[in-house]
């Protein structure tokens, strides 16, 4: 018996032993197909970028142009326009896309009560969000180029960019944490408030509408260093002549900052209110994280995200999709002129 046990033992060992030997082989061939097609994918471009520098006579610039951008422009057709064209022939159709529906899907978004709440959200969104980070962003501008050791400062500040919004979400879900207040508090915001009084904080995320602005937060929290950084530097680049100018007019303190600095830096300005109004519009990992929409706090983008994949209604979530994309499309047109006028006043 005792033979038997060990001659099982060592079948079981010499099983295991194949078991990865074999597992280790799937790996080395996998990561030698892979890295054979990057080196393949590597070599055919060496090969067309020497093809194009080594091409001469009156085709020699249009193949180089044709060459080098082709591939980008191939893949912008295939990741935008392709897609974008599909979305808006889509967003006529049923939730199966067998059916022509016309305009419904788009009557649905504008006349349904549910979908009127989410877009009202997503205004209030727009409407808070950016305007708070952007405000926050230039006091802090202002305040930590005054002090020593700016740049740990603005390291600091600028640190949540580094972060995903999901991660962000995350890191804020157990900020707003409840629990009851004979328990032990996880959530910073329930523990504060009890200590300075409150007895009986509520569930944060479930109280409507302050879980709408308490998920605000979250994104002020991370797009606050973006617009703190860009503004400083636009503040920094203001010539020295001109606040000196002012300064000996007799401008000072709130009158220089209003009268001189923010005409300074106007177009940075809007520049970084339009790019932060471009992120909020598109909210979509904040509410999924936190909420799943639930709870009065439902936005477009999220809306969106149900309705295609996990009601499979495709006609309303592309949709949905398209009024996103028309709602950002004046916005990245606006931002793209103030930046032209920008270089071109540089």
């Amino acid at each position: 018996m005792l033979l038997t046990g060990a001659t099982q033992l060592a079948g079981s060992g010499s099983a295991g032993a194949l078991l990865a030997d074999s597992g280790w082989n799937d790996v080395a061939v996998k990561l030698g197909n892979s890295v054979g097609a990057i080196a393949g994918f590597l070599g055919v471009l060496l090969v067309v970028f020497f093809a194009a520098g080594r091409a001469t006579g009156r085709f020699g610039r249009p193949l180089a142009i044709g060459i080098f951008l082709g591939p980008a422009l191939l893949l912008l057709l295939v990741g935008l326009v392709v897609p974008l064209v599909r979305t808006v022939f889509l967003s006529f159709y049923s939730d199966d896309s067998k059916r022509f529906l016309g305009g419904k899907n788009y009557s649905w978004a504008l006349t349904t009560d549910s979908v009127h709440q989410v877009l009202l959200n997503t205004l209030l969104w727009l409407v808070v969000a950016p305007f708070l980070a952007t405000g926050l962003g230039l006091l802090l501008a202002l305040w930590v180029d005054r002090m020593r050791g700016q740049t740990v400062y603005k390291s600091l500040i600028f640190m949540p960019m580094a972060i995903s919004l999901v991660g962000a979400s995350i890191i804020w879900k157990f900020v707003y944490d409840a629990r009851d207040s004979a328990q032990n508090q996880i959530g910073l915001l329930s523990q504060t408030v009890i200590w300075l009084g409150w007895k009986h904080p509520p569930n944060w995320i479930l109280s409507h509408p302050l879980n709408n602005f308490l998920l605000m937060a979250v994104m002020i929290w991370v797009q606050t260093g973006f617009a703190m950084v860009v503004l400083s530097a636009a503040i920094k680049a203001i010539p020295d002549e001109v606040t000196e100018a002012a300064r000996l007019d007799g401008a000072g303190g709130l009158r220089l900052f209003w009268y001189v600095t923010v005409p300074m830096i106007r177009t940075t300005l809007v520049v970084v209110l339009t790019t932060v109004m471009i992120v909020t519009l598109k909210a979509f990992d904040i509410v999924r994280t936190m909420t799943g929409g639930n709870f009065g706090t439902q936005v477009l983008a999220n809306e969106m995200y149900s309705q295609s994949f996990v009601q499979f209604n495709v006609g309303r979530g592309s949709a949905l999709a398209v009024i996103l994309f028309l709602a950002v499309l004046p916005l990245v047109g606006y931002n793209i002129v103030q930046l032209r006028k920008e270089r071109a006043t540089r």
